[in-house]
């Protein structure tokens, strides 16, 4: 098995809204998603993250923040067990991340020890 981290981008979720009926579909097809992978031994780890965060340049600058690319955030992470790009790609075709305009980007780990 191969190990890969998929970094989920996405829009801030602070600059759009959503209905709660809408919210919670999301979450309950997330919920889903995640006993499906995970029973199947696919899943090694993950988290969504907050919207604090530091950037910190030069080794010296601290600003109170995070990256955004535009509207666009890293919003999460996942850790994969698969064959190959293949196989990670097939399971993160599935995944509710694409419901929100989100985006899921795929890749293998350098060194897996």
């Amino acid at each position: 098995m191969k190990k890969f981290i998929v970094l989920f981008r996405e829009p801030d979720g602070r600059s759009i809204q959503h209905s709660e009926d809408d919210i919670k579909v999301h979450q309950e097809n997330w919920k889903n998603w995640f006993s499906t992978w995970g029973q199947k031994g696919k899943l090694e780890g993950g988290s969504g993250l907050t919207l604090e965060g530091r950037i910190i340049k030069d080794g010296n600058t601290v600003s109170n923040e995070i990256y955004k690319n535009h509207n666009e955030i890293v919003g999460g992470y996942l850790l994969l067990n698969c064959t190959g790009f293949d196989e990670a790609v097939e399971i993160m075709k599935t995944c509710p991340i694409y419901e929100f305009d989100g985006y899921a980007e795929i890749r293998e780990l350098q060194n897996q020890d």
